[in-house]
C-alpha cells in the first residue's frame, strides 16, 4: 500500500499540523511515512505545501512526483488548482468551499469551483460553517482532515486519537472542538 498526500493552503491556514496528524496516525498504525514541507511567506499570507508519503514498506523519497498524488487536500479552493498537476487522473481532492482572499485579484469563485467541479472524485466542504459549528472557527483544517479520512490509508479512530492527543495539550475546550470538527468533516462527506 502507498498513499501520496499533497496538503496545500495559505499561511495561517494549519495545513502543516493537518501534515502532523496525519503522518502521526499513520506511524500510531505502523507506516512509513515521508515528509516535505514549503513554507511560504505565512505571515503574508503565502502558499504553504507539504507533502506526504504514507506507505506500509519502505518509501524512496519525501516528495510527491508530479502526477503522482492519490490525495490533495486543500485550505481553500485556488490553493487546491495551483497544485492540481500532481493528482493523479484516478486521485481525490478534498478541499474548503470557502476561499480565502489575501490577494486583490483572487480569481472569480466560480470559475474555481467549476474546474474542481469537473474532477472524477472531489469533495468540496463548508468547512469554515462547520468549524464554527464545532465551537472552534480555527478548526477548519480539522473538519478537512474529517472529510479526508475516507481516501487516507489510516483508520478514523488512528486520526481521532492523534487529534485528541495534539490538541489536548493546549486546551479541553479546544480539543473537544477539534475531535467534533473532524466528526463534522466525516459527516459532511457521506
Amino acid at each position: 500500500m502507498k498513499c501520496d498526500v499533497i496538503l496545500a493552503g495559505v499561511g495561517g491556514q494549519g495545513v502543516l499540523s493537518v501534515a502532523a496528524i496525519i503522518a502521526l496516525a499513520a506511524v500510531d498504525e505502523g507506516l512509513s511515512v515521508r515528509q516535505s514541507e514549503v513554507h511560504g511567506m505565512a505571515q503574508r499570507g503565502g502558499a504553504v505545501l507539504a507533502h506526504l508519503r504514507i506507505a506500509s514498506g519502505k518509501i524512496s523519497g519525501d516528495l510527491v512526483p508530479k502526477g503522482g498524488a492519490d490525495l490533495i487536500v486543500s485550505m481553500e479552493p485556488l490553493e487546491s488548482l495551483r497544485y492540481l498537476s500532481w493528482l493523479k487522473p484516478e486521485g481525490a481532492l478534498v478541499a474548503a468551499s470557502d476561499p480565502f482572499v489575501n490577494i486583490t485579484n483572487y480569481p472569480d469563485l466560480d470559475g474555481i469551483i467549476s474546474v474542481i467541479k469537473r474532477l472524477p472524485k472531489y469533495r468540496l466542504v463548508e468547512a469554515s460553517r462547520l468549524a464554527k459549528e464545532a465551537g472552534l472557527a480555527k478548526a477548519v483544517n480539522t473538519v478537512l482532515v474529517g472529510a479526508a479520512s475516507c481516501f487516507l490509508p489510516v483508520k478514523a479512530q488512528s486520526l481521532e486519537k492523534t487529534i485528541a492527543a495534539v490538541f489536548s495539550k493546549k486546551d479541553a475546550a479546544v480539543a473537544q472542538a477539534n475531535a467534533k470538527a473532524f466528526k463534522l468533516g466525516q459527516e459532511a462527506v457521506q
